[in-house]
């Protein structure tokens, strides 16, 4: 299992409209074998900015590598750059490997 996370500091004005487009644009991500999970998680705010990540799930970094070469990722990120500022600096990419998975009391290695 690969994990991909992009973190964002939202600016605090932002945070409303920031959720409206992730919740209303195509991402595509099941037009791409491999894809198990999406989710937008929102985190602590300070004074200026507030932190969210979009999470993906995926069975392995090759899946998701494959994503990012795919029609369907240009396709999903055509308008990434078309809103007005809504965030600090560059998201903040973050890439994960299972190495243990617990679910429902199961424990097993990834």
């Amino acid at each position: 299992m690969f994990i991909a996370m992009n973190r964002f500091k939202v600016f605090k004005s932002e945070a409303e409209a920031f959720e409206t487009v992730w919740r209303e644009r195509p991402r595509h991500l099941d037009e791409v074998p491999g894809f198990v999970e999406f989710h937008l998680l929102k985190g602590p705010a300070d004074e200026e900015t507030v932190l969210y990540s979009s999470h993906t799930i995926w069975r392995s970094r090759g899946d998701f590598e494959n994503w990012t070469k795919s029609e369907a990722f240009r396709k999903a990120h055509s308008g990434a750059g078309g809103n007005k500022p809504m965030f600090q600096g560059h998201p903040q990419f973050e890439g994960f490997e299972a190495i243990l998975v617990e679910k429902n009391g199961e424990r097993r290695a990834a």
